[in-house]
């Protein structure tokens, strides 16, 4: 089965809360993917160590850092997904941490249905490169 993906203007279709749905599991998969790859370790450490690079917390620490890099369409999406309404902040982030995280899940899930992996991989190279990754192999 090929997988069809959609034009800008058919994603721009979509709410950016449904975009960033769509991108957490993307941005969630790339963070287990990097983590295998660059510690073996058992299954409970990997979860400690993907919590620290999945939080809202970290997200929007590299908030500014991504924006830098955008083209115009892809900060306009930013943008939509930031100032998006509805979201229920978690107790361990505050609302701004929370919106700027959800406009880069918002990002995610926008190129992701366009097809634009690459773009994907490239975005969360600049976000991981510097991170600092403290991984207990004990």
């Amino acid at each position: 089965m090929e997988r069809e993906y959609l034009s800008g203007r058919e994603a721009n279709t979509y709410s950016p809360l449904s975009l960033a749905f769509l991108g957490d599991s993307v941005y969630d998969t790339l963070v287990r993917d990097h983590l295998l790859r660059i510690a073996n370790m058992p299954v409970s450490k990997l979860h400690s160590a993907k919590i620290k690079l999945v939080c809202a917390e970290f997200q929007s620490s590299v908030y500014d850092r991504l924006a830098e890099v955008l083209d115009d369409n892809e900060f306009a999406v930013l943008k939509r997904g930031r100032n998006a309404t509805g979201n229920t902040v978690p107790k361990h982030a505050d609302a701004a941490q929370y919106r700027r995280a959800t406009a880069i899940e918002s990002l995610f899930g926008y190129l992701f249905l366009l097809g634009r992996n690459d773009r994907i991989y490239e975005l969360f190279s600049v976000m991981i490169d510097g991170a600092d990754i403290a991984i207990d192999n004990d």
